[in-house]
């Protein structure tokens, strides 16, 4: 049993050490930081999860003190526990910027790499099957772009096979047509990564490894659908390359602001996994996905794009609460008369009332209630450039 410690104000604390030393349940624990809106101060936290019955709990690291008590939370996967990810409880949105202890380091933090995914210009219209190929092999995607390289950036990007025959003719490829690179996370991610991508020549992959993604897109050794980072290393600098830490932002995006809509898959479902099945379903049915882009939304921004429905629905700060509590996934969709014909296709507001008078629409498919609906679309079609623009200049600039 802990000792507990009371402060003035009548509040407590249990020492960390103590905690770790005592406390019979595995949990693992991270350092959080949270940006108090109010208090216009950055607050930092040790956030504790207890995989036995999903709990999480909370301490002040500057005062010394509970924040929250250990409290039965489901919206948080261990899935989610990984430095550098950001995770809402109860409508905090926490960034976790270190692990609490060894550990959980050790457990959690051992295996984890990221890599860079690609999918190549000739497998663009097959996103949602590959994203869904990337989940089923327990990764996950924390960063995604659509951008159409230069010549020169496709030749800087490969500029270790400068020297190769091939170099010419897959630079040629490479900048002929959109791209999607992608950050993808999760253990041992290279070799994973690489082995549902399968050999480089696609002819070899159909024989030897007909289910890999190359094996069931690729046609050539050029035109073989996807890439990935060969080891950490160029993991590192490819990924650099497309996502900078630093300077820039990388390749331009794709957002063509003309004959468009906007649609946003809403964090509940990228974190259920159902990006790829959202993807499929929009390409399936004949829409163009002309831009896509994952944004990290704060709160600020994500009232500001929905302050439309601010004082007209109800769910207005579940709605916003939904936005920023995780990674977002927008989308231009580019159709005749896009946002009349997408919002038809999305389908009402509610999940419930979409099952029954349209159960093929998206939100029928995949929504669980009015806020977590899967996915938001422009809904006055003076607003679908607008709302492209929001994301693609304005965020993304």
């Amino acid at each position: 049993m802990a000792l507990q410690h009371h402060t003035e104000d009548g509040g407590c604390y249990f020492p960390l050490k103590v905690i770790e030393i005592t406390d019979p349940d595995e949990r693992f624990a991270f350092l959080a930081e949270w940006y108090d809106p109010s208090a216009a101060l950055l607050r930092r936290y040790q956030l504790l999860y207890y995989p036995k019955d999903a709990s999480v709990e909370m301490f002040d690291m500057k005062n010394q003190r509970t924040f929250l008590r250990r409290t039965k939370f489901d919206e948080l996967h261990p899935e989610d526990l990984f430095v550098g990810n950001r995770v809402n409880i109860f409508s905090r949105q926490l960034n976790l910027i270190g692990y609490g202890d060894q550990y959980t380091a050790n457990k959690l933090g051992s295996k984890k790499e990221r890599t860079l995914a690609m999918i190549k210009p000739d497998a663009v219209t097959k996103v949602g099957d590959i994203i869904q190929m990337i989940y089923d092999a327990n990764l996950i995607v924390t960063k995604a772009k659509m951008t159409k390289l230069t010549w020169k950036q496709a030749a800087d990007f490969y500029t270790e096979h400068q020297s190769k025959s091939f170099f010419n003719n897959l630079v040629q490829f490479m900048s002929s047509g959109p791209v999607i690179a992608m950050e993808v996370m999760g253990d041992e991610a290279v070799s994973t990564w690489r082995k549902v991508l399968g050999p480089t020549d696609s002819g070899v992959a159909q024989k030897d490894a007909a289910n890999s993604l190359r094996g069931q897109f690729g046609t050539d050794g050029t035109k073989n659908a996807g890439h990935g980072s060969e080891s950490l290393a160029s993991a590192a600098r490819e990924l650099e390359f497309f996502f900078p830490s630093t300077t820039g932002h990388g390749p331009s995006n794709t957002a063509k602001y003309s004959d468009c809509t906007c649609c946003i898959i809403k964090p509940h479902a990228i974190s259920e996994a159902l990006t790829g099945k959202i993807l499929k379903s929009i390409i399936e049915n004949g829409f163009e996905i002309s831009a896509l882009q994952m944004f990290n939304m704060d709160r600020v921004n994500a009232e500001e794009f929905l302050e439309v429905y601010k004082g007209v629905v109800a769910e207005y700060t579940n709605m916003v609460d939904e936005l920023c509590s995780g990674p977002c996934m927008a989308l231009e969709i580019h159709a005749t008369d896009a946002p009349r014909t997408f919002r038809e296709f999305c389908g009402p507001a509610d999940p419930e009332i979409a099952s029954h008078l349209r159960p093929a629409t998206l939100r029928a498919l995949y929504g669980k209630n009015k806020v977590q609906n899967a996915i938001h679309c422009t809904d006055l079609p003076e607003d679908g450039i607008l709302e492209v623009q929001y994301f693609f200049k304005i965020l993304d600039g």
